[in-house]
């Protein structure tokens, strides 16, 4: 065979071989271009596309408003909702991180108490919505009813403006003092408006944070349902504001985001028939489902 001959079948051996090379890469990529087309052409998997979420920070008292908050979470989360709590416990300085910006809302308070704390502090934090009451109270440890009361009792009762009102208010319901008229229009009352003392008792004015620690030093005390379901105190209820109070727990924030879209999904999901019937179901009547306006 001549050389040249030689020469030719070998270059023509290794051009075939570049070609059935070039096709295999080509599969190939063909291959990986469709499995990234369609992932679940190699996996039984579907992962879920990613979803804008967007997070709203609050401040809850823990007993039953941070509950409710943890109940509604996870449904929330289904629509892009992330609610934080940075803290389980409302103090003073509550309404006032809210005005700053610092939380986006809180939820421990009546719409009365924010009126009376915009009032004296300048500013217009807005009601988003009722979700529940917290009855206030009378318990005793040492009597079962209020017949048992004897005579000149002491009795220790919470000094904020809204809520000594409310416990003189029940108080007078229930034959104990009367009270000035002029206080059912003011919504708030001390000591100083009692018109009469139809049974001799001793009133004692407390931080409402102080009554339980101290309940031993008196008859009986009268404090919001939740702090006696957060102390977990086994005493006697003594008598209760029926459940046309309306003193109902509201959803608090700044007056421009009254019309956000994830605070009135919030309000929207503690309203719920689900969140009503959880609090019929759980506090035994220690909590009970705001009245909402239809």
């Amino acid at each position: 065979m001549k050389k040249h001959n030689v020469i030719f079948i070998i270059l023509a051996f290794a051009l075939a071989l570049s070609l059935l090379a070039g096709c295999g890469k080509e599969g190939d990529s063909k291959k990986s271009s469709a499995s990234q087309d369609n992932p679940t052409s190699n996996s039984n998997t579907n992962p879920s596309p990613s979803k804008e979420t967007i997070t709203i920070k609050g401040i809850a008292d823990l007993v039953p408003h941070s509950e409710l908050i943890e109940f509604v979470t996870p449904k929330l989360a289904e629509q892009g909702i992330i609610v934080k709590l940075v803290a389980t416990a409302a103090d003073n300085t509550t309404n006032e991180k809210l005005v700053k910006g610092e939380i986006d809302f809180n939820f421990f308070q009546h719409e009365p108490y924010l009126k009376e704390w915009n009032e004296v502090n300048g500013y217009n934090l807005v009601n988003a919505g009722d979700i529940h009451v917290e009855p206030i109270t009378a318990y005793s440890d040492k009597y079962s009813s209020k017949e048992d009361i004897p005579d000149n009792a002491v009795v220790a009762i919470p000094n904020d403006g809204t809520n000594e009102y409310r416990a003189l208010r029940i108080l007078e319901e229930n034959g104990f003092i009367k009270l000035n008229p002029e206080t059912a229009t003011s919504l708030s009352a001390s000591v100083s408006d009692i018109e009469e003392y139809l049974r001799p008792i001793e009133i004692i004015e407390l931080d409402s944070a102080q009554i339980i620690p101290t309940k031993d030093d008196y008859d009986f005390f009268i404090t919001n349902t939740n702090k006696a379901l957060e102390a977990k105190i086994t005493s006697a209820k003594l008598f209760s504001e029926g459940s046309d109070s309306p003193y109902a727990n509201i959803i608090a924030v700044r007056e421009e985001d009254l019309n956000n879209p994830a605070i009135v999904a919030l309000v929207k999901a503690l309203q719920s028939e689900d969140v009503r019937q959880y609090i019929t179901d759980t506090y035994n009547g220690a909590v009970i489902p705001a009245k909402l306006d239809n």
